[in-house]
């Protein structure tokens, strides 16, 4: 079974911060994906390569934990370990597992970076891993292109920014991936954390 635990107390203040900033690194596209990128000491920003072999061993390390809080929350569920776009991804499938979930996915959140947490515990690497429960994900992912093309047509047709509701990063991230694929608007996200949204405008 994969080492589970949570930072200890006698860890160092600079091992605890390197473990948060991989854990907490923001999918939303405008706020700069972490994309496995590391700042030389002069600023310079330099790209890591990450193997295919590398992310899918991210993907089992990150299963192997998943099963782990499964045992222990007596919860019944099919993992499922993948590397897709780029990025390791795990997979929950079963019935009842929408405590896992949460309100619009506030818990599922939190577990992806305790996951992501272990994962880096592991390999010493930043993991941008995803974690799906009961195929919450997908299903919201069509709701926001649904709210995403809402706003831009209202912005077609007055002209006007239009704000968003807060969201996840996740959540940004697929309303970003919507706009951008549209001619004629832009978006942005505004505000800070847990009250972060975005903004879709007209382009410039």
């Amino acid at each position: 079974m994969t080492e589970t635990s949570i930072p200890r107390a006698e860890q160092s203040l600079d091992e605890e911060e390197t473990a948060t900033l991989a854990v907490n690194g923001d999918d939303d596209a405008d706020d700069t994906e972490a994309d496995d990128d590391t700042d030389t000491a002069a600023g310079t920003r330099v790209k890591k390569a990450v193997g295919e072999g590398d992310l899918f061993r991210q993907s089992e390390i990150a299963a192997d934990y998943v099963e782990g809080l499964l045992d222990i929350l007596d919860y019944d569920g099919d993992i499922d370990e993948l590397v897709a776009a780029g990025r390791p991804m795990v997979e929950v499938v079963g019935e009842q597992l929408q405590n896992l979930v949460g309100q619009r996915g506030a818990t599922l959140e939190a577990l992806q970076e305790l996951t992501r947490l272990a994962v880096f515990r592991q390999t010493g690497t930043p993991s941008r891993l995803l974690l799906d429960v009961g195929g919450y994900r997908a299903n919201r992912r069509k709701e926001l292109a649904a709210v995403a093309k809402n706003a831009v047509e209202k912005v077609k047709e007055y002209g006007e920014p239009v704000r968003l509701d807060a969201m996840s990063a996740f959540e940004r991230k697929c309303v970003h991936d919507v706009v951008n694929a549209m001619s004629g608007v832009a978006s942005e996200s505004e505000g800070v954390e847990p009250n972060r949204r975005i903004v879709v405008r007209p382009a410039d």
